[in-house]
């Protein structure tokens, strides 16, 4: 089993919720980290290049998304997933966490036996990449590296900006539905508000700087150039 080898970090101010995530991350095979606040969760994630960073919201030092804008920020990260696992559950904040860069948010509380299925579920759909490299007029979208250029520019995009522009890319013209993206980018096991996929089309036109993503309203989404 791959997801064995992978590393995850936990960030939580909350003993109990470390023990209890920590204990079944263990029993599921995967090489746990824990931290209690965000000054930590930096220095092990820096120290240890985890392959998923868990986060809490709210926490001493630094809250969680300060932690993930930090991470975002630098091109070690870059491949990093994060999920936001939180109590606050409020819409702003929901959308400032996939703003940053997150790959989930998830609200406690939560049952281990679906939070472990939220985990793997994200792990598999990073392990389905298709690696053929798309070039479009003088855009280049490399799966296998995830690295996106326009021209020559190397553009940064989180994971799952990553994937929701190369699944449209694949087809460009063809009307994505919004349920189609939700299933293809973050899975059907996994439950995401409804303005998610808009959060990140909007990110993804930020940082290429070109209108190549068209909402077909009511309906969903295109790519074209």
């Amino acid at each position: 089993m791959e997801s064995k080898a992978r590393k995850i970090l936990i960030a939580d101010d909350e003993p109990d919720i470390l023990e209890i995530l920590k204990f079944n991350l263990d029993n599921e095979g995967y090489d746990v980290i824990t931290a209690k606040d965000g000054d930590e969760a930096l220095e092990k994630a820096r120290r240890n290049q985890p392959d998923l960073v868990i986060l809490d919201v709210m926490m001493p030092k630094k809250n969680g998304v300060e932690v993930c804008q930090i991470l975002r920020s630098q091109p070690a990260f870059n491949e990093t997933l994060i999920i936001f696992l939180t109590a606050v559950n409020d819409e702003g904040t929901h959308i400032k966490g996939l703003e940053t860069g997150a790959d989930d948010y998830i609200s406690k509380p939560i049952s281990p036996k679906v939070f472990l299925s939220r985990v793997n579920a994200l792990f598999r759909r990073v392990d389905k990449s298709d690696a053929r490299i798309l070039t479009i007029e003088n855009l280049t979208i490399d799966p296998e590296r995830f690295i996106v250029k326009l021209d020559e520019t190397e553009i940064i995009l989180a994971k799952k900006e990553f994937e929701l522009l190369y699944l449209l890319a694949l087809k460009p013209g063809r009307v994505f539905l919004r349920h189609e993206i939700l299933n293809s980018v973050w899975g059907k096991e996994v439950i995401v508000g409804d303005r998610t996929i808009d959060v990140h089309i909007r990110k993804i036109r930020q940082k290429i700087g070109i209108d190549c993503i068209t909402t077909v309203k009511g309906v969903g989404y295109k790519f074209e150039l």
